[in-house]
């Protein structure tokens, strides 16, 4: 897959599980490996560029004694959820008009 179309797809599946509500890095990956596997190295940075753009927000709590950073998504965040659905069915058709015998 395309790196740039995996990357959006990733950012909006990121989104999708802090939609349903808060969470810390390894809870989103477990979350996310029943859909497509993403290790540390490569969620991390993600959750970085989403809190930048003003996706999601970052707050760090204590647990068992130690920091935990935990990850709460935006309105903004919410937005982008819905405008990548909305492409999407722009490109569904496109899918279809690319696999259809002309």
């Amino acid at each position: 897959m395309d790196a740039q179309l995996k990357k959006g797809l990733l950012d909006v599946c990121v989104l999708k599980v802090l939609e349903q509500g808060e969470s810390y890095g390894y809870k989103i990956i477990s979350d996310l490996e029943q859909v497509i596997p993403v290790s540390e190295s490569t969620l991390y940075p993600i959750l970085k560029r989403l809190e930048t753009s003003g996706y999601v927000v970052t707050t760090p709590k204590e647990h068992n004694g130690r920091l935990r950073k935990y990850f709460t998504i935006t309105q903004a965040g919410r937005r982008k959820i819905k405008t990548f659905l909305e492409d999407s069915e722009e490109f569904t058709r496109i899918m279809r008009f690319l696999t259809e015998e002309l």
